[in-house]
């Protein structure tokens, strides 16, 4: 049964020489045997959620520099990679904040919008970008099956246990968030892994950026939500194996039925919440 060997690099590039570091990472990682490179949330923007200024040059046109770059360092090193932009609609002008993943030779075979944005100290990221307006899709270009989910999507469970549903044999998350919080998201990368029966990877920014205490470890957990791999080292590689993910899926809690008529009945009474900054006045 196919095993896919990915590469966690918790660094980031947008400093002069963050193309030429990417690069050395990527290879790096080729020569180590990785498959895949995962990448931390927007990689190659510095972290401008810090404020609550947006700035044109933070987001770009699709297949713009930071695109571009990825593709290219994915082609240079010969390792499909996962990265991100800020991905700005021509027309719309609507920018969101969007995973790019390219095969080894450079061709994007997927993207994804985040979903669901923090408006905190820190966070500011409904400032920046805008919701995603589409579900994830399950990425069948390698290996294993994968789905995305951008940092904080992950901690509204409904899209990872979908993605699961849908045959995601692993669920990727690039993060940016507080070292000191990293006990709440491992607990949830745990759950996740164990009820939709998939393996769950998540790599953080790796180190403060604007006075934002970020970091804390990558993490690898396999569908019995065993822990794999748990390090703030720069480059960490771990190995999935589908003949796990199917295991998993025959035992508990992994057989259950996943009731989706029920949900979709049960959702459809939910009505979609505004975030914070989008609440009415008092006055209106």
């Amino acid at each position: 049964m196919p095993t896919l060997t990915i590469a966690l690099i918790a660094d980031t590039f947008f400093d002069g020489q963050g193309e030429a570091r990417l690069v050395r990472h990527l290879r790096e990682a080729r020569s180590r045997g990785a498959e895949l490179a995962v990448l931390p949330e927007l990689p190659l923007n510095p972290w401008s959620p810090a404020s609550t200024s947006s700035r044109d040059e933070d987001a770009e046109p699709p297949a713009g520099p930071r695109h571009q770059a990825l593709s290219n360092a994915a082609r240079a090193a010969d390792l499909a990679v996962i990265g991100g932009a800020i991905v700005q609609d021509p027309l719309s002008g609507r920018r969101n904040n969007t995973a790019l993943v390219f095969d080894r030779m450079g061709a994007l075979v997927s993207s994804y919008r985040k979903v669901h944005l923090p408006e905190e100290n820190g966070f500011w990221e409904a400032h920046h970008y805008e919701p995603g307006d589409a579900l994830a899709a399950v990425i069948e270009a390698f290996p294993m099956r994968l789905g995305i989910q951008i940092c904080s999507d992950i901690n509204r469970p409904d899209g990872s246990q979908l993605l699961a549903a849908l045959g995601a044999e692993a669920i990727i998350n690039p993060r940016a968030s507080e070292a000191a919080t990293f006990h709440r998201w491992k607990a949830v990368f745990i759950a996740t892994a164990i009820t939709g029966s998939a393996y769950v990877l998540s790599v953080a920014r790796p180190r403060e950026e604007f006075g934002v205490p970020l970091g804390g470890p990558s993490i690898a957990v396999a569908p019995t939500g065993d822990v794999l791999l748990e390090t703030t080292e720069a480059l960490s590689l771990v190995t999935l194996d589908r003949n796990e993910v199917a295991r998993a899926r025959g035992q508990y809690p992994g057989y259950l039925a996943m009731r989706a008529d029920l949900y979709a009945e049960g959702w459809s009474r939910v009505k979609a919440t505004r975030l914070p900054h989008q609440q009415p006045s008092a006055q209106a």
